[in-house]
């Protein structure tokens, strides 16, 4: 009788031991399927975005280090992604606005800030402070303005951070002020309606940006 509960006991025993791997193997199967998932999107993102490989890889390993953190869990997938792409943008100076990274992850503006701070915070990143110089070229290119303009507002750009008129203030809003008023220097007028849509930013913004800069630089336009 004994050897029998015995035996019993035994393969309950077993039959637990079995559970319990194959349980662990769906995990681990569920676990890879997620993470081939995630970097289907990142490569996806960075066709979309154009995005270099070497900032592709930075975006990868940076959701690989909050998945390990426990970082996704009771949050959604798509942010942390957008906000993993916007911290390696960011990182390797690759100047993608946040309407950019929104128009394709589908994120808004407001989650994609909120998580990236969370993600920096909780990983121990530092983003540095993005310069609106980064965003000139593909702006101008955006506008089909030549390069004159394109070095004119440079030059603008240049001075304002000299002079701190910048601070407290967006790059993008900096850098698309700065293009709108070399454009009209040079004699290459755009709308103001034309260059917010290239740049991202609200022509309340630029408006606002536009004539602080040309007042604090004893710029005028007519």
């Amino acid at each position: 009788m004994e050897r029998k509960e015995s035996a019993g006991e035994a393969d309950r025993e077993r039959l637990q031991r079995l559970s319990e791997r194959q349980r662990r193997k769906r995990i681990s199967i569920g676990i890879g399927k997620q993470r081939l998932a995630a970097q289907a999107e990142i490569d996806r993102l960075s066709s979309l975005l154009s995005i270099p490989e070497e900032t592709r890889e930075s975006s990868s390993e940076i959701y690989r280090k909050a998945w390990e953190s426990d970082l996704i869990h009771g949050r959604s997938i798509e942010k942390v992604l957008a906000a993993s792409m916007y911290m390696a943008c960011r990182k390797h100076n690759v100047p993608r606005t946040l309407d950019e990274i929104e128009d394709v992850t589908k994120v808004g503006r407001k989650d994609i800030v909120k998580t990236s701070k969370l993600l920096a915070k909780r990983l121990d990143m530092k983003l540095a402070p993005t310069s609106p110089l980064e965003y000139v070229s593909r702006f101008c290119a955006k506008l089909n303005l030549e390069k004159p303009v394109e070095e004119q507002a440079r030059k603008i750009i240049k001075k304002a951070l000299e002079r701190d008129i910048t601070s407290g203030r967006g790059p993008t809003g900096i850098a698309a002020s700065a293009i709108y008023i070399a454009a009209i220097l040079c004699d290459d007028r755009k709308t103001q309606k034309d260059v917010a849509e290239a740049t991202g930013v609200t022509e309340v913004t630029l408006r606002v940006r536009y004539k602080e800069i040309a007042r604090e630089l004893g710029i005028k336009i007519e």
